[in-house]
């Protein structure tokens, strides 16, 4: 088949790498324009080292985009980590149509913030899903899904990088594979279970320190290691990356530090205590919360937010 791969960063280089290892006839690779001053995209360098040709364009919406593609005339369109709006025009030029992975089981979770909402919202399971997309967002039939769990511990690195990335390019291969058998289903998404959220922001990931500690743990966990979970320490904004929570009953009021210590400094929130361990100042590295608890010159009985 003639293939065109559209996507980006390691996860994009990563199912790249892996279909041509399987001898797919990858014909060109969309990428997003280079950003200036910046480090080259993962899946343009690897593309350029296999001597594939890359296509780099702002939207891919704009006509010339568009009748560029045509004119490639792929069999098959493979979209890993895409962020721009595809034209419908586009999904549908392959002889054979366009696959999309979406880390999340659909139709729960669409949009651009799939992986951090989930673990915010306390849930104890996600997968990923390999879809024919249409003009909709994330709405096409799927093709197939994988699930896994949730653990207590899950951050958004740990859950992408740990059990979905390897995962998702596994399952991709196995969908070319299907879709060159004439096997690959389309099954309607159950539209009466759809969720939607936006992308998950700074302004998504404020600490509220009122709430149950729990909540607390959860938006942090979630948006670890992006975007940072942000609170406010005398009017200027740090975030939290590693915590751990502590149940137990407190009298201190909520957003309070209660210890400060070589592991790092606990914060009171309802029904118990957040302990901080990595922290991260604007403008500065990641650092230890007890280093960061030292040169900020944060003591006991300071509030946070």
């Amino acid at each position: 088949m003639r293939i065109i791969l559209i996507g980006q960063a390691a996860f994009g280089a990563s199912v790249l790498e892996a279909m041509l290892k399987k001898g797919e006839n990858v014909i060109a690779v969309y990428a997003p324009p280079d950003t200036p001053g910046g480090k080259p995209d993962p899946l343009k360098q690897m593309a350029v080292v296999k001597d594939i040709p890359v296509h780099q364009h702002a939207r891919m919406r704009n006509r010339e985009v568009i009748e560029e593609y045509k004119k490639l005339q792929p069999d098959l369109g493979v979209m890993a980590f895409v962020t721009d709006i595809v034209p419908l025009v586009i999904l549908e030029c392959p002889r054979l149509g366009t696959i999309q992975y979406h880390p999340s089981l659909l139709p729960k979770h669409r949009g651009g913030s799939a992986m951090n909402w989930p673990i915010m919202k306390g849930e104890t399971k996600t997968g990923l899903t390999i879809f024919w997309p249409d003009d909709g967002l994330d709405t096409g039939p799927i093709l197939m899904q994988k699930e896994v769990e949730i653990t207590p511990d899950d951050t958004l690195g740990t859950l992408y990088f740990g059990k979905l990335f390897q995962m998702g390019v596994d399952a991709l291969m196995k969908s070319i594979d299907l879709v060159l058998q004439g096997k690959a289903p389309r099954i309607p998404q159950d539209e009466s279970l759809a969720t939607y959220e936006g992308l998950c922001g700074e302004e998504n990931a404020v600490i509220d320190w009122q709430k149950p500690v729990r909540q607390v743990y959860n938006l942090v966990r979630g948006t670890n290691p992006s975007p940072g979970a942000n609170t406010l320490l005398r009017g200027k904004k740090f975030k939290i990356y590693d915590c751990e929570p502590i149940i137990q009953d407190t009298v201190a009021v909520p957003g309070e530090i209660v210890e400060i210590a070589d592991k790092g400094f606990t914060v009171a929130c309802q029904g118990g205590c957040l302990l901080v361990k990595r922290v991260q100042a604007a403008g500065s590295p990641k650092l230890s919360a007890a280093e960061y608890a030292q040169t900020a010159g944060l003591k006991v009985r300071d509030k946070l937010g």
